[in-house]
């Protein structure tokens, strides 16, 4: 059971200018590799940032998989225990890559979505009602023509603000404060919050609203950066070199998952970009010491061909994170720890192209994928990457 939840959580070595032969082991054969770091051939060059046409010819056929793969009712993957939380997923990555709400696939979708909603503001089935109303949350924000959705997104905030662990129900210096779980009863993480923070935003919910920033305290707790005014957990103090600034799913000490020799947690790639987008979303500054770490460790372990510290689990969810921390930077070609400076929205979009199945959809066919191995829900967090290879016109 824990796998099946977790599953919506979630460094090659840079290559020098020169063109240089790579022996690499490859199922036990010894192949020969001829690598060049695309960001240092591509620098000062227009594609450093991939054509309109060249996105759209692989967003074509992600979205015709996706009509091929709906269910009568409009939803996909409806039967999962992420109930509606998938369909959400998928009618967000069309609506941010321009698809009309009136385009009969997605009307079909965001119909099963209304009728999903609850009295109680919740979008949700069985389970994971924070998740599945969170990302239902942004689906309608797209949609909000003409203030449609405005009762929608009110109810939803009022809810997910109820889910939280605020004064009401926790002790302000507890670990767990401010932070969401996948309901009222599980644990708080880093995912869930992260999911949570932007859906807040997305229903208008003001930066300085407490609900945001006591989650925003929660957040801080789960970076791997020891302080009073950082991280006053003990397992922070027990932080390695390697860990500082980077962000923990869980922040227990007894996630034997992902607890390092010395007693701390193991910072991950696709929490620590959901930490520093939550950062930057919620108005943190670029010059906050936290902000400054998180992008410290990014340095450090810049890579597209894996989730950092979980190898291949959770792939897309992880350049989902990606796509949206860089964005929310802001910097067109990202610097890594060695000074090789990355046309990253290029990589992002060179790594999605190749990825993709001949069916126009995308699969994670690792060993704990979170989920992925589902094409509906992979294809879904592909098309979310897909709209931050472009920049905002």
């Amino acid at each position: 059971m824990t796998d099946c939840v977790d599953f919506v959580t979630s460094c090659g070595s840079e290559i020098p200018v020169e063109t240089r032969a790579v022996k690499t082991q490859l199922t036990g054969v010894l192949v020969l590799t001829i690598g060049v770091a695309a960001s240092n051939l591509r620098a000062g060059d227009d594609s450093v940032v991939p054509s309109d046409r060249e996105v759209k010819a692989v967003l074509d056929k992600g979205i015709d998989f996706l009509k091929t793969s709906q269910e009568e009712n409009g939803s996909f993957s409806p039967k999962g225990i992420a109930g509606p939380g998938v369909t959400a997923l998928v009618a967000a990555g069309m609506l941010k890559n321009g698809v009309s709400a009136k385009e009969p696939v997605l009307a079909r979708t965001l119909a099963y979505l209304e009728k999903q909603v609850k009295k109680d503001g919740g979008v949700y089935d069985k389970f994971l009602a924070n998740y599945t109303t969170s990302v239902a949350a942004m689906a309608f924000k797209e949609a909000n023509t003409g203030g449609k959705y405005d009762t929608v997104l009110k109810n939803a905030a009022a809810f997910l603000k109820g889910l939280q662990f605020d004064e009401s129900t926790t002790d302000p210096k507890h670990v767990n404060f401010g932070g969401f779980g996948y309901d009222k009863k599980s644990r708080p993480d880093m995912s869930n919050s992260a999911f949570t923070i932007e859906a807040l935003l997305a229903a208008g919910i003001p930066k300085d609203d407490p609900a945001i920033q006591n989650a925003l305290k929660f957040i801080s707790r789960c970076q791997n950066l020891p302080g009073k005014e950082l991280n006053d957990q003990p397992f922070a103090r027990k932080t390695t070199k390697e860990d500082k600034g980077g962000f923990v799913y869980v922040p227990d000490p007894d996630n034997k998952r992902h607890q390092t020799p010395e007693g701390g947690l193991r910072s991950v790639g696709a929490m620590t970009y959901s930490g520093l987008k939550s950062f930057l979303f919620a108005g943190v500054s670029k010059d906050d010491t936290r902000v400054k770490a998180a992008i410290d460790w990014i340095r450090k372990h810049y890579t597209l061909d894996e989730n950092p510290g979980m190898g291949k689990a959770g792939l897309y969810y992880y350049y989902h994170t990606f796509g949206k921390a860089m964005t929310a930077l802001g910097e067109d070609r990202f610097a890594d720890a060695k000074g090789i400076k990355h046309a990253w929205r290029r990589e992002l979009f060179d790594a999605l192209k190749s990825r993709q199945q001949a069916d126009g959809s995308w699969r994670n066919q690792g060993d704990r994928t979170f989920g992925e191995g589902d094409a509906n829900l992979a294809t879904a967090f592909a098309l979310l990457s897909l709209r931050f290879c472009i920049p905002e016109k």
